[in-house]
């Protein structure tokens, strides 16, 4: 074969000669070198003491692998006063000692275990003709060098999870070339001040509220300035928000009884509406008019300033009465429970007959007493009228609709409404709030104290952090207003400066990505070379 068509093997070696299998191609070759260097003493030598071969593993040609047989001879020194008698020539850009490889397919093999990891790359470098095990690779991953960022000047500082809730890394990013600057394999304060002593460029830090990292960067680079990243403190504020309305429970579930009673009120009235007043209803409304007049000189009289204890003497009534009164928009009924009815144990035929088409009460009378029922025709076009009115497919007992309860919204939707979010004036959901406002004024004061604050720190309010702080000491947002009082500075710095630890977050998903392609096997020196070069 021409020697010129061989331009595959290394510069530094000459063709002897070339065997071919039907997959594979063995290479004969000899270094160019005449009189090669005694590496201690650096005096080239011609004196031959014996001679050896290598085999190496080089690059495929023609998905064919290529097997490089490099004959290299042993000399001896010509210095008297040199330690070593005999060296052996190896081109420097053949393989390294020892090797099994060429340096050609351990850089290509490299490149790949960092892109894809052990498994992937090694079924990957089996169809490309440079056959590794995956721990091979992962080998030649840990061994390779790693690259030398540029000192940073502005990095972020976050934490990444090796298992969540348990064990936790620490990232570094640099902000002004959005690459990771370094990995830490924990998140400790020594860790972080080292890593910044190491490094005494940097002038600006960004990150969270965390103590451990605000303790490591004042130790670490003390003139450094903090920053807070505003996405961390907008979520610490909606926190502490919703922490404060837990604590408004017994609040929200009375207002919810009372929104719940008065849209049981409005159907009501629009089934009284639908229907005409019967006898019964008259007497209902003339036994429970009494109660209904009491209730209002209750509430003229506590709205003109009466005690509850004076209310109670006044209108003879207990006090735990008046309290539960003054709660509600309308005194309650104290309805009794249904009682059972004959019709109970034959309701699931009933409503199936029902649900068939079957709305007449004479012709289910008549099936019910074919089946032995014992039950006169009325009771059953009695329950026959009633389900038919209100409209639905389940009665309570047969007699009347039960409007299921009104269930307020979550405590995070009532952060969102009480901050003005969506839909925070329609509907119930606008009712409800407004009514909360009004019995918990706190928790007014403290969403009016969120809103200040998010506009401060988006730049659309130019109130000053001590103005505000000083403002929610004695609100419901004083531990959140203490914490921040801590690090007043790096508040201001994060409404006046422009960096954020977003970069380090879009990195993070990044390096998890890259940890779960390990199947279990990141170590964190494996883990940190291929974050580090995919960087």
């Amino acid at each position: 074969m021409p020697k010129r068509l061989l331009p595959f093997i290394p510069p530094s070696l000459r063709v002897v000669a070339v065997t071919t299998e039907p997959q594979h191609v063995t290479v004969l070759a000899v270094p160019r070198s005449t009189a090669p260097c005694c590496p201690a003493c650096r005096i080239r030598s011609d004196r031959v003491h014996g001679s050896y071969e290598r085999h190496l593993a080089d690059l495929p040609w023609q998905g064919c692998s290529v097997g490089l047989r490099v004959r290299l001879r042993r000399l001896r020194c010509r210095n008297p006063a040199c330690p070593r008698r005999t060296f052996s020539e190896t081109p420097p850009d053949v393989a390294a000692p020892h090797a099994r490889r060429s340096r050609r397919p351990h850089d290509l093999q490299r490149h790949l275990g960092l892109a894809l990891g052990g498994a992937p790359a090694a079924r990957l470098a089996h169809r490309l003709a440079i056959p590794a095990s995956s721990s091979t690779l992962l080998r030649i991953v840990r061994a390779g060098p790693t690259p030398v960022a540029l000192p940073p000047r502005v990095i972020a500082i976050d934490e990444w999870a090796w298992r969540r809730g348990r064990r936790y890394g620490t990232v570094i990013v640099d902000l002004e070339r959005r690459a990771i600057a370094d990995l830490l394999p924990d998140r400790d304060a020594e860790a972080v001040a080292d890593w910044l002593r190491r490094h005494p460029g940097v002038e600006i830090v960004a990150r969270d509220r965390a103590e451990v990292y605000a303790e490591g960067v004042r130790h670490g680079a003390p003139e450094a300035v903090h920053v807070l990243d505003r996405w961390h403190l907008l979520r610490n504020l909606g926190e502490a928000l919703q922490e404060a309305i837990t604590g408004q429970h017994a609040v929200i579930r009375s207002v919810a009884r009372t929104l719940g009673d008065e849209r049981a009120a409005m159907l009501r009235d629009e089934k009284s509406q639908a229907r005409p007043v019967t006898v019964a209803d008259r007497r209902k409304l003339e036994r429970h008019a009494p109660r209904r007049a009491r209730h209002a000189e209750l509430l003229r009289l506590h709205a003109a300033g009466a005690s509850v204890a004076g209310l109670a003497r006044h209108l003879d009534l207990d006090r735990k009465t008046v309290r539960r009164w003054l709660r509600r928009d309308e005194p309650p009924t104290w309805a009794k429970p249904p009682r059972p009815s004959v019709i109970d144990p034959y309701r699931a035929y009933l409503d199936r007959r029902w649900s068939e088409g079957c709305r007449n009460g004479a012709a289910l009378a008549r099936e019910l007493d074919q089946l032995g029922a014992r039950i006169k025709p009325r009771v059953v076009r009695a329950w026959a009228t009633a389900r038919r009115r209100v409209g639905a497919d389940r009665l309570d007992h047969g007699i009347a609709g039960a409007p299921p309860a009104w269930k307020p919204p979550g405590t995070r939707r009532i952060a969102q409404l009480l901050q003005g979010g969506t839909g925070a004036s329609d509907g119930e959901d606008g009712v409800f709030i407004e009514h909360l406002r009004r019995q918990a004024p706190s928790l007014a004061d403290a969403a009016e104290l969120a809103v200040r604050f998010a506009a401060m720190l988006r730049g659309q309010s130019a109130e000053a952090v001590d103005d505000w702080l000083r403002a929610a000491r004695s609100s419901a947002l004083k531990r959140f207003a203490s914490g921040l009082r801590r690090d007043a500075a790096a508040l201001a710095n994060a409404i006046a400066l422009p960096w954020s630890t977003g970069p380090a977050e879009g990195q993070i998903s990044r390096l998890k990505t890259i940890k779960r392609q390990m199947y279990g096997r990141a170590g964190f020196e494996l883990l940190r070379q291929r974050v580090l070069n995919a960087a």
